[in-house]
């Protein structure tokens, strides 16, 4: 049964025909795509999800700088402050906040990450599927299930967005990041195969526009603390499409926009650090001071 498809109305039809959930078909599709069984696709995902919990261990365990010194122990502070009883949040929300700067800072100190969908939003899907996945008490499988479903938003929209700074803004990396991880999150909860597919929609939408600005080329500032907040933000998304909360313009349609506004978005801020945050007195003087340090 190998279907390609550019949009996520198919897959759902997919899904109804065969009465089977996203990630099911998600299953079914890679299985016949790489020519393997769906035994084996669940053991490819459990070897990343194994990897996203191995970064996260690491990244709270570590207070080591990356090369630069932008980042590093952001994650230390955060629990030392949780340690303190000082909080706004849940447990469970303190978690997902912990987890995704572990994440990143392990990526910036050239740890062992899983891209997810890239390098520079990895802390996203795994803080928000882990840590919720906890509080649930949520056996391994239904995890796989979660982040099977999360993959199968990303790719679908991978089909018409490339998923690179350079090419569409952060839109199309923490913006995509937050989609998947809002998608898992309701499989995690056994939401509705359209519930799944509104909070990426929600998701996304609220999150168009989203410019690439590094300061220096690194992927350190302001990304590191982007996958924070946008791990939050996935579970906004997550919460209002389980509570019936639609989307009114189609999630295929909001890829399209995505696209035209990638398109539209000036180069400078879409990872060239010529603009936005990189262009700021003080990101042009950390890059000036990191450029005297690597020449020295």
């Amino acid at each position: 049964m190998i279907i390609k498809t550019n949009n996520f109305q198919d897959i759902l039809n997919i899904a109804i025909e065969k009465n089977k959930r996203l990630y099911e078909v998600c299953e079914m599709l890679e299985a016949d795509n790489s020519e393997i069984s769906t035994e084996e696709v669940r053991d490819r995902v459990k070897h990343i999800l194994d990897s996203m919990k191995s970064a996260i261990k690491e990244g709270l365990n570590s207070e080591e700088k990356s090369v630069s010194g932008l980042c590093g122990n952001d994650c230390a502070k955060l629990v030392k402050k949780y340690k303190d009883g000082k909080s706004l949040f849940s447990k469970t929300y303190q978690n997902v906040l912990k987890y995704s700067l572990a994440t990143i800072e392990q990526n910036a100190r050239m740890g062992k990450i899983a891209a997810c969908p890239t390098a520079g939003s990895c802390g996203i899907v795994p803080s928000v599927i882990i840590a919720i996945a906890e509080s649930l008490d949520a056996n391994e499988e239904i995890q796989i299930n979660s982040l099977i479903t999360a993959g199968l938003i990303g790719k679908i929209i991978s089909n018409k967005l490339a998923l690179a700074g350079a090419v569409a803004g952060c839109q199309s990396e923490c913006g995509v990041a937050a989609a998947m991880a809002a998608a898992g999150l309701v499989e995690m909860y056994n939401g509705t195969n359209e519930q799944i597919i509104n909070a990426a929609a929600l998701t996304l939408k609220n999150i168009m526009g989203l410019v690439c600005d590094p300061v220096a080329g690194l992927v350190e500032v302001p990304c590191v603390k982007r996958n924070a907040f946008m791990s939050i933000y996935a579970v906004t998304g997550a919460e209002l499409a389980m509570a019936d909360i639609k989307s009114v313009i189609p999630i295929d349609e909001i890829v399209d926009a995505m696209v035209q506004v990638g398109e539209m978005m000036s180069p400078k801020l879409k990872e060239s650090s010529e603009a936005g945050l990189a262009a700021t007195p003080s990101g042009i003087k950390i890059t000036e001071e990191l450029a005297d340090k690597w020449n020295q």
